[in-house]
């Protein structure tokens, strides 16, 4: 009986997605790292609905299961977020961007994906409320599609 019960927890024994990301921020070797993981606090400390896991080789923010935000560390301009829909290719991809963006930051590549780029711990800084911000909007507009 002691056997089945440890075997029982050793197949659930899988990290969690925080506790995925964790351990892809302890090896992560970037010269921005400092600042990766001050990204990644803002944007968990902007909505409570946020979750996180490794995704596509980067940590990955969710919201109801749905990836929405991903960090990018190709380049070498610094690293980048990914604000998406998921992997697939949504409706509004060739239609108008899915949020008016007041804050200048984003780069669009498509209506239902843009990017955010970071060089600095400075930049980091000086991005800090516009990010939230842009978070906050992005979850909330991309929450039913």
């Amino acid at each position: 009986m002691e056997l089945n019960h440890k075997n029982k927890l050793n197949k659930s024994n899988k990290p969690s997605g925080h506790e995925q990301v964790l351990e892809f921020l302890e090896k992560l070797e970037h010269p921005l790292k400092q600042e990766i993981e001050e990204v990644r606090k803002i944007i968990l400390s902007s909505n409570d609905q946020i979750t996180e896991h490794i995704k596509w080789n980067a940590p990955s923010f969710c919201v109801n299961n749905q990836d929405r935000i991903t960090f990018n560390f190709h380049g070498k301009e610094g690293f980048r977020l990914v604000f998406h829909c998921g992997s697939k290719k949504t409706d509004y991809a060739d239609k108008d961007r899915l949020l008016q963006d007041d804050s200048g930051l984003l780069e669009w590549a498509t209506g239902d994906r843009a990017t955010l780029t970071f060089t600095s711990a400075k930049d980091v800084e000086d991005k800090r409320g516009k990010l939230i911000e842009v978070v906050t909007k992005w979850i909330e507009v991309t929450k039913d599609v």
